[in-house]
């Protein structure tokens, strides 16, 4: 009896790690023998079912590299599913659908494009192999990716004649030759002519596709086609206006000759010169549609089209990442309520496989950006974005290298180097132990507690000192921008992530490891304050620069600098600007700790008006307009905006219990909401006199402190 449920506990755990699914794979990956692993390849998949009976419900199990889209009875299910290769390094993802609603009774036709990239990137790892597999299993129906499918080369999809996309992209750009190959091949009218798929020799959780784990974040929200706000002809080009820069593929409905080439563009790529993704479309005779897969983003789109093809239509669809505009903010101050629009817009745009640095040039995901997105993203959106951050939490300890170095960007095909203290910031206070926090999700800890641990431990050593020995990693990059004092900032992020490993440790019972962690703190913060603070900053002995805003700002928040220094660093914060809109958060979160509202008000209008551009609904990387046009670590100010200028700050997990201690600075009035876990919060503030005037709504579940009052779940009235 011991044995049988000795078994039945392992296939019980067996069944919870690969993500608790009804059925093993029966099915088998399929591919073509031609062309399955060129770059830029696309495959058409075709299987006819008989069906007597359509089950309640049929959940299809579908993996591919790289992207797929999928039909049935000539309905669209899922407009461009899978995710970019790599949940850990060698595996991929795979989605799950309920197709249930889509089948009927009798015949059933099954169409399946497939995009394969095929080549390196920052943001994917390619296997090397185009290949489908399919698996839907119930008691009264299986489909089964084998060789009884139909499968052909879509030899309409080829590589644009454009300069290729940039180097840090896996996706090209796209030719689409309507003459080739019949766009709409998956309308059931189409004859039957994709000849036999191929069984590939390997098994789900084998090379080169390795291990599968369930798509852990949801499967893109599609906008549906809609038409362009503007449009207008200028010599051969039919410029479309977007409503906001977006993720979208472009549409059109045009009369030509056989053979001219539409060539499509967006601002981002003519403009920028950023060599964005771009598309060219080579007509058939007569009236046609098509809408370019490969999405763009841009705030205009560019059709450059020949002087006998005549357009009798356009639109744009945007997709995106499955979560809504949940947070708002307003205020008397109207350059802060466009910020907050713009850095919410830019967030979004951000955020697809994985949170991006900007969506045009790399789609890549550096954990620097990743930190201020993911903490952004609790004021901007609902939680559904939650399960991007944790997506990302998990790809980066998965990525460790044997020695214990972790990277950035992953999942990664051609780039492999540690940014050190990015990477101190990302599983330290304000990454890994921010999500944790402000989520009220702690239940990754327990699974990147080891890789966190051997970083910090055995990735860095300390000096006689017990200072951590400055490392300069494959790149030597704490923040964009000069005049850094680089070795007192690593102290303080070494510290901050000693601050976050050390809560973490005493969650998993690990006493020894929390004790020792403090005790390393303790030595820095001594260390710091005996012989980098100079009476009125935190200077490295020999740097000769003036100091760093971004070292005192770092002493503020990790709690190293006293309050009796705070007069003598409210000197250096306003004669010095050296943070950039990464760093830039942490200054204003700096001022906020010591009382100072005016001063951060005064520092985000001074410096955030250079990265707003009215033509952009979205916000630049760097300050005066430097860089791509669509970076969310610009977005950082937000957190402060609700955390410490509204005061609305967790004080449990997951706003269990919340303070609102505002600091509203020169502002007289101020409104702000944002969705948690437990329900939606709710601030208004008003000035009256020295007074504040504050309507509270406090979700089920919570608890807020107000006033010097306890308020119960509900909206109160409260004087601050």
């Amino acid at each position: 009896m011991r044995k049988i449920l000795t078994i039945a506990t392992l296939v019980l755990c067996l069944g919870l790690r690969a993500g608790a699914e009804e059925y093993a794979w029966k099915a088998k990956w399929i591919t073509k023998q031609q062309g399955q692993s060129e770059t830029n390849t696309w495959l058409a998949y075709r299987k006819d079912v008989d069906i007597e009976k359509v089950p309640v419900s049929l959940i299809a199990r579908i993996a591919v590299d790289s992207r797929y889209w999928l039909w049935i009875n000539g309905q669209q299910v899922v407009f461009e599913g899978g995710l970019k290769r790599g949940p850990s390094i060698g595996d991929g993802y795979y989605d799950k659908v309920e197709i249930a609603p889509f089948l009927k009774k009798g015949q059933n036709r099954l169409s399946i494009l497939v995009c394969f990239f095929g080549k390196a990137g920052f943001s994917h790892l390619s296997s090397g192999t185009c290949a489908l597999l399919f698996d839907a299993q119930s008691p009264e129906v299986e489909i089964l990716s084998d060789g009884s499918w139909q499968a052909s080369v879509q030899h309409g999809y080829g590589t644009a004649s454009h300069p290729k996309t940039n180097h840090r992209l896996s996706e090209s750009n796209l030719r689409y030759n309507a003459n080739i190959f019949n766009f709409n091949w998956f309308k059931e009218s189409e004859p039957d002519y994709l000849g036999a798929a191929l069984e590939l020799p390997f098994t789900p959780g084998e090379a080169p596709m390795g291990e599968l784990v369930e798509r852990p974040v949801p499967l893109w929200k599609d906008f549906g086609l809609k038409d362009y706000p503007s449009t207008r002809m200028s010599g051969d080009t039919l410029y479309c206006r977007l409503p906001y820069n977006c993720q979208f593929t472009p549409w059109l409905k045009v009369e030509a000759p056989m053979g001219r080439v539409i060539s499509i563009y967006t601002d981002h790529d003519i403009v920028t010169g950023e060599k964005c993704v771009s598309a060219e479309y080579v007509t058939k005779d007569g009236v046609q549609e098509y809408e370019n897969f490969g999405w763009m983003t841009g705030e205009e789109v560019y059709y450059v089209l020949p002087a006998d093809v005549k357009v009798l239509g356009v639109k744009f669809r945007e997709t995106g990442y499955d979560t809504e505009f949940a947070g708002t903010f307003s205020c008397s101050d109207p350059f802060l309520n466009d910020y907050w629009q713009k850095a919410q817009r830019t967030l979004y745009i951000c955020m697809r496989d994985t949170y991006y640095d900007c969506p045009d040039r790399e789609r890549a995901q550096w954990w620097g950006d990743e930190v201020n997105e993911l903490n952004e993203a609790f004021y901007l959106l609902d939680r559904k974005a939650d399960k991007l951050a944790r997506k990302g939490i998990m790809e980066l300890v998965r990525w460790q290298k044997p020695d214990g170095v972790m990277y950035a960007p992953i999942p990664c095909s051609n780039y492999f180097k540690e940014l050190p203290m990015q990477i101190l910031n990302s599983i330290g206070w304000y990454g890994f132990r921010g999500y944790g926090f402000y989520s009220g999700d702690f239940s990754f800890v327990k699974d990147v507690y080891p890789a966190v641990h051997k970083y910090l431990h055995e990735v860095w050593k300390l000096d006689s000192e017990g200072l951590p020995i400055y490392r300069v990693g494959a790149w030597d990059w704490p923040d964009a921008g000069a005049h850094q004092d680089r070795v007192a900032q690593l102290h303080l992020w070494y510290y901050l992530a000693l601050k976050a490993e050390a809560e973490f440790a005493r969650m998993l019972g690990k006493e020894a490891d929390a004790a020792e962690d403090e005790a390393l703190m303790a030595n820095i913060a001594e260390m710091l304050n005996s012989k980098y603070w100079n009476g009125s900053a935190y200077i490295t002995p020999g740097f000769e620069d003036l100091p760093d805003d971004r070292v005192q700002a770092l002493a503020v928040i990790s709690g190293v600098a006293s309050v009796d220094k705070y007069p003598a660093l409210k000197k250096v914060f306003a004669e010095r600007y050296n943070a950039t809109t990464y760093m830039f958060p942490y200054v204003l979160d700096a001022l906020y700790t010591m009382g100072e509202p005016q001063m951060a008000l005064d520092r985000m209008r001074k410096m955030y008006p250079t990265i707003m551009k009215d033509s952009c609904s979205t916000l630049y990387e760097h300050w005066n307009y430097d860089g791509s046009c669509n970076h969310a670590w610009a977005g950082g100010g937000v957190i402060s905006m609700v955390r410490q200028l509204a005061g609305v700050d967790a004080l449990k997990p997951g706003y269990q219990e919340f303070q609102v201690k505002p600091q509203m600075g020169d502002l007289k009035w101020l409104k702000t909401g944002f969705e948690t876990n437990y329900g939606r919060i709710e601030v208004s503030l008003v000035k009256k006199g020295k007074r504040i005037e504050a309507e509270i709504t406090v979700p089920e579940g919570t608890t807020c402190l107000a006033g010097g009052k306890t308020l119960t779940p509900g909206t109160h009235k409260v004087r601050l």
